[in-house]
């Protein structure tokens, strides 16, 4: 979810000399997560349905405002019953909190093409700040319809219960059938006219 943002925060970054607005292609990207399963595996699953936008120009990069937006609603783990469970009050609660908003504050050069974008994520109708490592970021290029389209990778941790998202049960050992860190990946293209 944040990782979309910060992908798009990272193009915008190195657009060659361009404000612009640029846009979220949700068919070219995508925000995965995972999750500790029994203490023994980890989950995996996505977002499908995510839009935003950067704002920007490369001679100003630390002014450039990333947007995004996720459908809760969209969750995809490969198992109906578990994202069930993951859209219910015990995780998102999709019915009361149906998006995911990251706004980005902060976007500083951390190495060659890498960036840290710290900004505010809503998850769960709780707003806390966290801090995106950007990387992988492509230079743009003309597609055959004539838009400008780049990329880049983001990925970040947090903890589900800073966001009010507590529901777990002790297993055998003193365990937990859900961990607490959630590992978020994002692999994002964004297009300009």
């Amino acid at each position: 979810m944040v990782r979309r943002l910060l992908i798009a925060a990272a193009v915008a970054l190195s657009a060659p000399a361009l404000a612009a607005t640029w846009q979220i292609d949700p068919a070219h990207s995508n925000v995965s997560f995972s999750v500790r399963h029994m203490m023994v595996s980890n989950v995996r699953g996505e977002f499908t349905k995510v839009s935003g936008t950067v704002e920007g120009d490369e001679k100003t990069p630390a002014q450039a405002v990333i947007t995004a937006t996720i459908d809760a609603t969209s969750i995809n783990t490969r198992e109906a019953k578990r994202d069930d469970h993951l859209k219910s009050p015990d995780f998102l609660d999709v019915a009361k909190y149906p998006t995911i908003i990251f706004k980005s504050k902060k976007i500083e050069p951390s190495g060659s093409g890498q960036f840290k974008v710290t900004g505010d994520l809503t998850l769960h109708g709780v707003t806390k700040e966290v801090v995106l490592d950007v990387s992988d970021v492509t230079a743009p290029i003309k597609d055959p319809m004539g838009k400008t389209r780049a990329g880049a990778q983001a990925s970040t941790k947090i903890d589900r219960k800073d966001f009010g998202i507590n529901w777990s049960k002790v297993i055998d050992g003193g365990g937990l059938m859900v961990g607490d860190e959630v590992a978020i990946s994002v692999d994002v293209e964004a297009t300009t006219q």
